[in-house]
């Protein structure tokens, strides 16, 4: 564990426009301030993906201040626990880290009716981390 008192987790995907901009919105709005929420990418977009901030404004969660940011290794050295969302051999490993890797579709290019199935299970996901974490879920 780092030196925080809270976990830390860490989203990566390549854009860091979809996937990992809602698991660490969702880490965020469920955690509650519990625990230190990162996301990144390996190859940063230069917006959040339009279809992912309408659906995830559909269930409560603005990101549309949100902007895609380059992984660095002292993010990933910083963080208890690294959630890869397809960012392959990009992603730092380090010794004493915890990695999970979620295979899930990418929303890129995808209208926001493909884009919902793919924020619920990213949810359903972030709520199982959190009990992980032994971090209570807010709402």
């Amino acid at each position: 564990m780092s030196e925080s008192p809270k976990p830390s987790v860490l989203f990566v995907c390549v854009h860091n426009a979809g996937r990992s901009q809602m698991g660490a919105a969702f880490l965020t709005h469920l955690g509650a301030g519990r625990v230190e929420v990162r996301s990144a990418g390996s190859a940063p977009a230069e917006t959040v993906n339009p279809a992912v901030v309408e659906a995830m404004r559909e269930v409560g969660v603005d990101i549309s201040a949100r902007t895609p940011k380059l992984l660095t290794t002292d993010a990933v050295r910083a963080s208890d626990v690294v959630v890869t969302m397809g960012c392959g051999d990009a992603c730092p490993v380090f010794p004493g880290k915890r990695y999970l890797d979620w295979k899930l579709a990418d929303p890129a290019g995808q209208g926001v009716d493909a884009v919902r199935p793919i924020r619920d299970e990213i949810e359903r996901r972030v709520r199982a981390l959190l009990s992980e974490l032994g971090v209570e879920a807010r709402g």
